[in-house]
C-alpha cells in the first residue's frame, strides 16, 4: 500500500532556516496526497475495525460524559444553573475530546508506525496529521449534529450556527500543530506521553467546559485569577469562540476570534519546527 511511494532511504533534512519551512511541511500533505490518504484510511479502519456502528460511536463518549456531568453539576449538585445545559456541555466537549485524543493518539503515532518509517522514505509528519485527520471525523460529526440539534432547540443560533464551521478550522489548525510537535518531542522522550496524560485531567477541570464562567459567584470575586484562567488557557479562548454561535446564538468576542487564528498559526509553527529539528533522528530513535 506504501511501498510505491519512494524508495527506502532516510527522509532528506528540512533545513530549519528557510522561511518556506513550515508551509513545505504542511503542503507536503497535499504533494503527498494519495499516501496521506491511504495512512487515513488505514488509521480510521484500525480505529473503528469490528464495529457495526462506525463513526455512530464517536457520538457515544461525548453523550455519556454530557449525561454524568448533567446529573453531577446541574441535578445533584445543583452548581450550575444554565439554559440546555446538556447542550452548552457538549459544544464545550465537542472540541475538548477532538484535543485531547488527537494529543494522546498522536503522541504515539510515530512509535507505533516505527516498522513503516524504517522501510520506505516519505514525510514523517504525515504520520501524525494522519491521526488528527482520523480524530477530525468524529470532532465533525459531533460538531454537524450540535448545529442541527442546537438550531432547532435554541432559535437563537439559527442566524449564528453557521460561523461554527468556520470557527472549527481554527480549531483543527490549533490542534494539528500541538499534535505535530507532541510526537516529535515523544520520539526523543518517551517521558512525555506520560506526562500528557497526567495534565489532561487537571487540564479539562481548568477550561471551561462543565462550568461558564458567569454562572459562578466566585469566579467573579477573583478577576485576575478568572483573566489568568480565561487567557492562560489556550483551549478556553477557542471553546468560547465556538460555543457563541453555536450555543448562544450570539457573534463570537473579536478577542477570542484573534487569539483562536493567532493561537492556530503559532502552533502550527511550533509543530512545524519542532518536527524539523528532530526529524533526521527518528529513524534512528525507533
Amino acid at each position: 500500500m506504501f511501498g510505491s511511494e519512494v524508495p527506502a532511504g532516510p527522509a532528506p533534512r528540512l533545513d530549519p532556516d528557510h522561511d518556506e519551512e513550515s508551509v513545505t511541511i504542511y503542503a507536503d500533505l497535499y504533494r503527498y496526497r494519495e499516501l496521506f490518504r491511504n495512512l487515513f484510511r488505514r488509521d480510521l479502519h484500525a480505529k473503528y475495525r469490528g464495529s457495526a456502528l462506525g463513526v455512530a460511536w464517536s457520538l457515544a463518549n461525548p453523550l455519556v460524559l454530557m449525561a454524568i456531568y448533567a446529573l453531577v453539576f446541574s441535578v445533584l449538585w445543583h452548581a450550575i444553573d444554565l439554559p440546555h445545559y446538556p447542550l452548552y456541555l457538549l459544544s464545550g466537549l465537542a472540541v475538548w475530546i477532538f484535543f485531547s485524543t488527537s494529543l494522546q493518539t498522536g503522541a504515539r503515532s510515530l512509535l507505533d508506525s516505527a516498522d513503516l518509517i524504517k522501510k520506505i522514505r516519505f514525510p514523517r509528519q504525515l504520520v501524525p496529521l494522519s491521526i488528527v485527520a482520523t480524530q477530525l471525523v468524529s470532532f465533525a460529526a459531533m460538531v454537524v449534529a450540535l448545529m442541527v440539534v442546537n438550531a432547532i432547540v435554541i432559535p437563537e443560533t439559527r442566524d449564528t450556527v453557521w460561523l461554527t464551521p468556520l470557527l472549527a478550522i481554527g480549531v483543527v489548525g490549533l490542534v494539528a500543530g500541538c499534535a505535530l510537535a507532541i510526537a516529535s518531542l515523544n520520539v526523543l522522550f518517551r517521558d512525555v506521553e506520560h506526562l500528557l496524560t497526567a495534565l489532561l485531567l487537571p487540564w479539562f477541570f481548568l477550561t471551561p467546559i462543565v462550568y461558564s464562567y458567569t454562572a459562578i459567584d466566585a469566579f467573579d470575586r477573583h478577576p485576575t485569577l478568572t483573566n489568568v484562567l480565561r487567557w492562560g488557557n489556550f483551549v478556553t479562548p477557542p471553546i468560547e469562540a465556538l460555543r457563541a454561535p453555536l450555543y448562544e446564538g450570539k457573534l463570537p468576542r473579536l478577542a477570542d476570534v484573534v487569539y483562536l487564528v493567532v493561537a492556530a498559526v503559532v502552533a502550527l509553527a511550533l509543530g512545524a519546527y519542532v518536527f524539523s529539528r528532530v526529524d533526521d533522528r527518528i529513524p534512528v530513535e525507533l
